[in-house]
């Protein structure tokens, strides 16, 4: 080492240091220990012999954290969007800083080895702020360095020693404000909700109740898909399977009925009968053509993690893993791109050779080699780094088996398929007629299987049709008219899930795998291995999501992280200033977090109704619109409808509260109560009352009604309502508010009565009067109101002749009103109070409502 300038080169892990030296030093390197290993060795740099020392980090050198003040949890968590952040080390007890600063001491030069994406930039300057300050470089020069390379390999490592550049401060800084973005954000939320629920519930199974920006809206892919599962109602169809014989092949062929299925029984047995009836299906037309099935584009991660799931039973998080370990050995090159499409100069052909001598695809590459290599098809090309590919040939014993090589042969095919022929086949379809139904044929015949011969379990079966002759009679063999059901979708693949993170922008390639293995080990979905690694959300899980739906939809849907990245991607193309996006995206999020912590009962209704043990053993008691199953009522303070299903809480007010004759809402098709307040009785929907239907409409204060729970202009009331009410009809016009209406009590006998909607008028009529109805049809002709039907017993009846039936105005007619006294009614709930001690209620005390809407729709973000 004695008088050379030193070269000290960094790389992100020990095992790929190690093989940078190899390649740099053409293996005589020597190693020794100094907190990582270090490699040394001489060799040319800039025209001068330099010593060249090759270490590493161990991932990030520095981690973002609050001060050590903003540390404990009983701080309120608003504050944090505010606090102050700094960089600690990493790993302490690795004392890598310590390790960077005593080997670069006095070094000419810095070479950067990190990784080639966002996270490796970042890196870069953690490992320049802690080498530079102790460097000796020459003055004037040059002496931090990137290097840029997607394969460990000796070409790919010598051409970035020839293609040094420098590294990317903004997208460094991009790292920067997403790791502030998700630490003030998720550690808000988190403590916050932590807080709140820890210890309130027996059956609540979670020490860390914890949000993320990126994390919730993939629990909310699961959740969704979940719902529409417990919601689905079975429907019954009737299909025709109709088989017929084919001479030219000697074998039966199965049709598909052009119309696939019906829903009424006896249209399927019409169908069966007229088809039965024929005893030949005629061939109406035969149609043939050549198609091709492409071959794919070049590998990114995010199909390889997707294939690792549906096709090797192997976790996102896993694969990686697998993947970053063989990436290191110098198998496949680096596992983290987005790009489909291959860069202009990358050597195919070369990529190509080190496959021909392989035992299991080698005679394959060599018919490519000799003339029939494709140009890949088109992609999108990221930028970052090529496509996946492998780097050089290993078979399954050298790999060891397993896990290691199904990736490696994934990838390995996928390549060599990417420059293969597309496949080619011919497609033949027939369309038969028979009882004036049509019905379908079809078969293939491939002619070159091209690509699919590297990857058959994607080839096109060889199924020909056989010469059929339009015009031809075929005798028909069997038609049976089947039955079936409407099934729902399956759960989420974690296949279909990663795809949907990519569409959405939730997480980058790198992330993807990281966000999904989050909410597996925090007990927010569980995994089945069986058919196809399904993603199935717990009740915790479920909870969440929908408790964020009730305060601030969103919190869980995709929409404001995917608008984050783009404000990140801005930042690391230079377009956008970090600070200013940091800022601006923090004052939405405090405000979104404002908003949840008023709002934290809505989610702590479900959160009561799912871990309560006193709400689980709730009775059923009413039909839910959603999904048609019963829902449970809680009967203690404050009394609720839960629908286990549907993970929905139903607020009821304070009363008693019955089933109203398995009668539906004609809004929303959930099941009717009876609402009775005191002596008098309302009909209610308890999702209209919920979620009012109508504009201005909004929900009484804890479920405190001094009426009817519903306005005049619900069907439910309106088709009871007679004419206004004489005492606050009018007044309450004059003040801005819907006048109060009289109705007739929905529960009937044997004493009849008419109620106000707005105030406790009660028009309760004589026991002569046996049964009494409203039409809409019957109005006064002097006021304009309803006239009701009074029928009267036959032996207490007032009217002339005998007769019972009476329709007259309330307002208006003389006999009805001498039939009728005025009583004020006796509340269960009395109106305008907070309720609870001091008029506070249970919690802390409010703010004011205000204009603002506090959700801060990400919308024009």
């Amino acid at each position: 080492m004695s008088g050379l300038p030193v070269v000290l080169c960094v790389a992100e892990k020990p095992s790929l240091a190690a093989s940078i030296a190899g390649f740099l030093s053409e293996g005589k390197h020597r190693s020794r220990r100094g907190g990582q290993e270090v490699h040394e060795f001489e060799r040319d740099f800039n025209g001068a012999r330099c010593h060249f020392k090759v270490t590493a980090v161990i991932g990030h050198v520095l981690s973002i954290d609050f001060p050590a003040k903003f540390q404990s949890w009983d701080l309120d968590p608003a504050i944090l969007f505010d606090a102050p952040v700094q960089k600690k080390e990493a790993t302490p007890k690795a004392r890598v800083v310590e390790h960077l600063e005593r080997e670069a001491k006095g070094a000419s030069h810095l070479i950067l080895w990190l990784d080639c994406d966002r996270e490796g930039e970042n890196i870069c300057f953690e490992v320049i702020d802690a080498c530079a300050p102790v460097m000796r470089p020459n003055r004037g020069d040059t002496f931090v360095h990137r290097a840029k390379f997607s394969a460990v390999s000796k070409e790919s490592i010598e051409r970035a020693m020839r293609t040094l550049g420098a590294p990317n401060r903004d997208e460094a800084l991009a790292v920067d404000a997403r790791q502030e973005l998700d630490l003030k954000v998720g550690v808000a939320f988190t403590r916050f909700q932590t807080r709140f629920f820890q210890g309130r519930y027996s059956h609540l199974d979670a020490s860390v109740i914890s949000y993320g920006p990126c994390q919730t809206p993939t629990l909310n892919f699961a959740v969704q898909r979940h719902l529409e599962i417990v919601s689905h109602t079975p429907e019954d169809f009737w299909s025709l399977h109709v088989e017929v014989r084919s001479a030219s092949l000697g074998k039966t062929l199965v049709t598909r009925w052009e119309r696939e299925r019906v829903f009424d029984a006896d249209v399927g047995e019409m169908f069966r009968s007229m088809v039965a009836g024929d005893q030949h299906a005629l061939v109406e037309s035969v149609e043939e053509t050549e198609e091709f099935k492409r071959r794919p584009a070049g590998l990114n991660t995010v199909d390889l993690l997707k294939a690792a799931s549906a096709g090797m039973g192997m976790g996102a998080h896993r694969a990686m893993q697998v993947a970053e370990r063989l990436y290191i050995q110098g198998f496949i090159s680096y596992p983290r791109t987005g790009s489909t499409a291959y860069p202009p100069g990358f050597d195919l052909k070369g990529t190509l050779k080190a496959q021909r001598g392989h035992p299991d695809w080698g005679e394959w590459v060599e018919e490519l080699l000799a003339g029939s290599m494709t140009k890949p098809r088109g992609g999108k090309d990221e930028g970052d780094h090529p496509p996946i590919t492998p780097v050089r040939s290993a078979t399954e014993s050298a790999l060891g088996g397993g896990e290691a090589w199904r990736l490696y042969d994934f990838v390995a095919r996928h390549f060599i398929a990417s420059v293969s022929p597309d496949c080619v086949y011919v497609s033949r379809r027939a369309t038969l007629v028979a009882g004036g139904e049509r019905f379908r044929v079809s078969g293939q015949t491939v002619i070159a299987p091209g690509w699919t011969t590297v990857m058959p379990h994607r080839a096109v079966e060889d199924n020909p049709l056989g010469e059929i002759e339009r015009g031809e009679s075929l005798p028909i063999a069997t038609v049976e008219l089947r039955q079936g059901a409407t099934s729902p979708p399956p759960y989420l693949s974690e296949a279909e899930l990663i795809g949907l993170m990519e569409r959405n922008g939730i997480g980058t390639d790198a992330s993807i795998p990281t966000h999904i293995n989050n909410i597996e080990s925090r007990k927010y979905v569980k995994i089945q291995s069986q058919g196809g690694r399904r993603v199935v959300p717990t009740d915790l899980g479920v909870t969440l999501v929908q408790g964020y739906h009730r305060i601030d939809p969103e919190l869980a849907l995709p929409a404001v992280r995917s608008h984050v990245e783009k404000q990140l991607d801005m930042i690391a193309t230079g377009k956008a200033d970090h600070e200013s996006i940091v800022r601006h995206t923090l004052a939405q999020f405090a405000a979104k977090f404002r908003n949840f912590v008023d709002q934290i009962e809505r989610m702590d209704t479900l959160f009561e109704a799912s871990f309560d043990p006193t709400c689980s053993s709730g009775k059923p008691f009413s039909k839910c619109g959603r999904c048609l199953r019963y829902m449970r009522l809680v009967s203690t303070r404050p009394q609720r409808l839960y629908c286990p299903t549907q993970e929905e809480v139903l607020e009821l007010p304070t009363g008693t509260v019955k089933l109203y004759n398995n009668r539906e809402c004609q809004l929303c098709g959930f099941e009717l109560l009876l609402y009775q307040n005191g002596n008098r009785t309302y009909p209610m929907c308890p999702w209209c009352f919920n979620h009012p239907p109508f504009a201005g409409g909004s929900k009484p204060t804890k479920g405190l009604v001094s009426g009817a729970p519903h306005p005049r202009a619900h069907p439910i009331v309106d088709a009871l309502v007679v004419c206004p009410c004489p005492e606050c009809g009018e007044d309450d016009k004059l003040k801005g508010r819907e006048g109060g209406w009289l109705m007739l009590e929905p529960v009937g006998g044997p004493r009849w009565k008419f109620v106000c909607t707005g105030c406790a008028l009660v028009v309760k009529l004589n026991d002569s009067v046996h049964r009494v109805t409203v039409d809409k049809l019957d109005v006064c002709g002097a006021c304009g109101a309803r006239c009701p039907t009074v029928i009267y017993h036959k032996d207490r009846t007032p009217l002339a002749g005998g007769e019972t039936a009476h329709v007259a105005c309330l307002a208006c007619d003389d006999l009805l009103n001498s039939s009728i006294e005025l009583a004020r009614g006796r509340g269960a709930a009395r109106g305008g109070g907070r309720g609870g001690r001091g008029g506070r209620g249970r919690g802390r005390g409010r703010k004011p409502p205000s204009d603002h809407d506090q959700k801060m729709s990400f919308k024009d973000f």
